[in-house]
């Protein structure tokens, strides 16, 4: 019977961490234990601000002259709880059970993401038999908000340039790349007249969305794209209309599945319905094989006294039908990656403005500026302001690697199989450690687990430990 047997290293640290509560923005009581550890242990240790920790250990006898490694998790946890759970995530304590092998918490996410990683760490400092170069561990925050804590780590923190990043998992996998990225957000200023005609309601859904990292590539529906092309198809026909709101997508990095328009027109129900059913058959034409759910409807709504006046309503149209958006290049090193991507995530109307965000992604850095590049020149065009923020750097695959080299002896001897190397579209922290120096040499490695940030997440337990000892290998092969 597999059990959770706190009496190994691993498996207590993180028993330990599951008692202290870690959601993202409250990581300063878990950054206090780290803290008191390095301590007690007499290990030099250095905390910012931002509550991110780094404790160094010396090299163990032997390994004086071999080049520091840095060893890299982070704190925070995604708290999600089932409906019917009562937990309060800022004060109580994971309830943590073992069911056939997996270990998991009662009705709430897991935090194995990353708390293994976090455990990891904590275990291989304080084991003085391991043989290791000096190591710089990195404990960071706030990472499944956006990267924050890592992106504020004062770089001259680390000499090492090389890395595992212990927020991997698959137990044989390692990643190679990740996409840098940024929000841009467009600002249409408003401009309103009185309204006489009909006001309409143009509804998109029934698309599947997903998120923009993973997802993008699948060539799937954006709600806000297709609606505002629907618009423009009208008005391309000889149809006239003047906008009173448009709103779409619920988060930047989300696929948006619905949006809804407002207009109105002096037009007839009938001939806007026409125009709406020659562009429903295309679209669904174009989605046939990657989003077959889309749908789109106009009716009539509720007469609204003020709309955007003619020259608003155009730009607006005109300036989000040439808004870029989606796939946009794949990798030629690595087959099935795609390296460039933008999504039109989120359009809000206020009371004086139309905002637009745009989540841009790449793994390169003249990826994302060629984009932000596009979008600002394509807003000057239309006297239309833009905003850049959110920033984190992209990993490059590098063809060759000593890490991974070292990584693939260490699976051959245990586990007679080489790493299995996987890319992805989506931000990680391994990114902004790459932006330190050309020369970083990173690998991510970690045990397998299941339905992360989820109530149903849960950590297999035999690969825990098996990970454990593939990672205390790998540390004492870096002479």
């Amino acid at each position: 019977m597999i059990t959770f047997d706190t009496t190994k290293p691993h498996c207590f640290y993180f028993n330990e961490i599951a008692r202290i509560p870690h959601g993202s923005f409250n990581e300063e009581a878990i950054a206090d234990y780290v803290v008191e550890f390095a301590k007690k242990r007499n290990l030099k240790w250095v905390r910012d601000d931002m509550n991110n920790v780094v404790i160094y250990k010396p090299a163990s006898k032997g390994y004086e002259d071999a080049k520091p490694l840095i060893l890299e998790a982070h704190m925070d946890m995604v708290c999600e709880a089932n409906k019917s759970t009562v937990f309060d995530f800022k004060k109580d304590s994971l309830k943590l059970k073992v069911e056939d092998g997996w270990l998991t918490a009662e009705g709430t996410t897991l935090g194995a993401d990353d708390g293994t990683g976090v455990a990891y760490m904590l275990a291989i400092l304080d084991d003085d038999t391991l043989s290791h170069p000096a190591l710089e561990c990195a404990f960071t925050v706030q990472e499944e908000v956006g990267l924050i804590g890592a992106l504020a780590l004062d770089p001259a923190l680390f000499t090492a340039r090389r890395m595992i990043c212990l927020d991997g998992g698959g137990e044989v996998g390692t990643a190679i790349s990740s996409a840098g990225g940024c929000l841009v957000e467009s600002h249409i200023p408003l401009s309103f007249k009185d309204n006489h005609d009909k006001t309409y309601r143009l509804f998109v859904g029934g698309l599947s969305g997903g998120h923009s990292g993973g997802e993008i590539h699948k060539e799937k529906g954006n709600a806000n794209k297709l609606a505002v092309r629907i618009l423009k198809e009208m008005n391309l026909r000889g149809l006239s209309f003047n906008l009173v709101s448009l709103d779409g997508g619920l988060k930047d990095n989300a696929i948006p599945r619905e949006c809804e328009v407002i207009f109105t027109s002096n037009e007839s129900m009938d001939a806007l319905k026409n125009s709406l059913e020659l562009s429903n058959k295309d679209i669904k034409t174009e989605l046939e094989f990657s989003d077959a759910g889309f749908e789109a409807v106009i009716e009539e709504t509720d007469q609204r006294d003020k709309c955007l006046d003619d020259k608003t309503t155009r730009k607006i149209t005109d300036y989000l039908f040439l808004l870029p958006n989606g796939f946009r290049h794949r990798s030629m090193a690595i087959e099935g990656l795609t390296l460039t991507s933008l999504n039109t995530g989120i359009i809000k109307t206020y009371d004086d403005e139309i905002l637009v965000t745009s989540s841009l992604r790449s793994a390169m850095e003249s990826g994302v500026n060629h984009l932000i590049d596009t979008i600002y020149t394509l807003a000057a065009a239309f006297g239309v302001k833009c905003e850049t923020s959110a920033r984190y750097p992209g990993w490059n695959f590098k063809a060759e690697s000593e890490m991974r080299g070292l990584l693939n002896e260490v699976l051959l001897k245990n586990k007679g199989i080489e790493a299995v190397c996987h890319a992805g579209h989506g931000g990680c922290e391994c990114g902004v450690f790459a932006a330190m120096s050309e020369e970083m040499d990173i690998i991510t490695y970690g045990p397998i687990s299941k339905d992360i940030h989820t109530p149903d997440e849960k950590l297999d337990l035999e690969s825990f430990d098996r990970s454990f000892k593939n990672l205390k290998d790998l540390i004492s092969l870096c002479k």
